[in-house]
């Protein structure tokens, strides 16, 4: 993962207990900041009622009504659940900069936000699939 304190966190686990909860992808993606292929997770094109929460700790952090078609392959939301839910945290990995999004409670990677989402927030929370849970209505 990117040098963060994990410390700060509510959630707290050692690797061996994440790689138990996890899938290898989940694993590698929630807390290690990987990030699946374009069009290759479970979410992109869901489309049904309700709410989407942490794969690490089942924190809800986007719902549905937020969801749109980015055309990215990547589900993507306009805001989150509430400004709590994420931690936002510049990444200057890869020669970008952009800004990393993880979940406030236990710390696990979700994806990147964009200025570039409808209106009126402005902005595409692009989440891997893998680092959340779809929880239908």
């Amino acid at each position: 993962m990117n040098s963060h304190d994990d410390s700060k966190y509510k959630v707290k686990k050692s690797d061996a207990e994440w790689r138990a909860q996890l899938d290898p992808m989940q694993f590698e993606v929630a807390r290690h900041a990987a990030t699946e292929r374009a069009f290759s997770g479970k979410y992109w094109d869901e489309w049904a009622d309700g709410k989407y929460h942490c794969v690490g700790c089942g924190t809800p952090l986007f719902k549905s009504e937020t969801k749109f078609d980015a055309g990215c392959g990547w589900p993507s939301y306009s805001k989150a659940i509430n400004s709590e839910v994420v931690e936002r945290i510049v990444d200057k990995a890869h020669g970008m900069v952009r800004v990393e999004v993880r979940c406030n409670n236990c710390g696990s990677h979700l994806g990147h936000v964009f200025p570039d989402g409808p209106e009126p927030t402005g902005e595409r929370f692009c989440i891997n699939s893998a680092a959340i849970d779809f929880a239908p209505k």
